[in-house]
C-alpha cells in the first residue's frame, strides 16, 4: 500500500529507535488518529517474530518475500543485526527503494549499513562518525566529505541519524512525508525535546 511506512527490523534491533516516528504517525496528542495519512508496518527476514535489544518479540507484518513494492517509505532501524549475514538480504532492497525515488531512513548501524553498500556516496548524510562509516563501508564508501556532523540529516529522500537521534530523525522523516503542517511537527519535536515541565510552568 502506497500509504505503509515500512520498518525494517533485524535481529537485535533498536526499539527506541522507532518510537517517535511511529507514534507521530499513529497519534496525535490526545488519541488515536481515525483516519492517519500513513500506518506503520513491520518488515522483518521471516514471518517469524524477531526480537530486540531489549528481549522484546515483534510480530513482522510482512517477511523480505511478502513484502508490498509499493509503500511511501523504508525505515532502517538500528541494531545489532545489520553487521549479521542476514543484512545482505536487505541491499536490493534499498537498492530498489532508491532507484524508485521513495524516501529511505536509516539511523544508527543502518547508516552504517547504507555506507557498506554505497547508498550513501551521492547524498550528505550523517550516522555514528564519519569513522565508523568508513570503517563499515570500506572501498564502496567513497563520499566522507559528504559526512556532515548532525543529529539527522535528510537529503535528498534519504534521512540519516546517529543512534542518539531517535527525535531529530523522526522530524526529518516526518517533515518529508508531509505527515503534518511543518508547524505542528515542529511543535511535536519541541515538546519532547525540551519536555512538559520546561514547556509548560506550573
Amino acid at each position: 500500500m502506497i500509504n505503509e511506512i515500512l520498518y525494517i527490523l533485524l535481529p537485535e534491533y533498536a526499539a527506541h529507535e522507532m518510537v517517535y516516528l511511529s507514534q507521530a504517525v499513529a497519534s496525535d496528542e490526545f488519541t488515536l488518529k481515525e483516519n492517519p495519512k500513513y500506518v506503520n508496518k513491520v518488515v522483518a527476514p521471516t514471518s517469524e517474530p524477531v526480537r530486540s535489544i531489549s528481549g522484546f518479540r515483534t510480530v513482522p507484518d510482512y517477511s523480505f518475500e511478502t513484502m508490498p513494492d509499493d509503500y511511501a517509505a523504508l525505515v532502517l532501524i538500528g541494531g545489532f543485526g545489520w553487521s549479521m549475514p542476514v543484512a545482505e538480504q536487505v541491499a536490493p532492497i534499498v537498492r530498489q527503494a532508491i532507484e524508485k525515488n521513495r524516501i529511505v531512513g536509516a539511523i544508527c548501524n543502518g547508516a552504517s549499513f547504507m555506507a557498506k553498500y554505497g547508498f550513501l556516496n551521492a547524498v550528505k548524510h550523517t550516522g555514528n562518525g564519519v569513522e565508523q562509516l568508513k570503517l563499515c563501508g570500506g572501498d564502496n564508501y567513497t563520499n566522507p566529505d559528504g559526512y556532515i556532523h548532525a543529529q539527522a540529516v535528510s537529503d535528498n529522500n534519504i534521512v540519516t541519524a546517529n543512534g542518539s537521534a531517535t527525535l531529530e530523525f523522526a522530524k526529518e522523516l516526518l517533515m518529508l512525508l508531509e505527515n503534518d503542517t511543518p508547524e505542528r511537527i515542529e511543535r511535536y519535536y519541541q515538546f519532547n525535546k525540551q519536555g512538559f515541565c520546561n514547556l509548560f510552568h506550573g
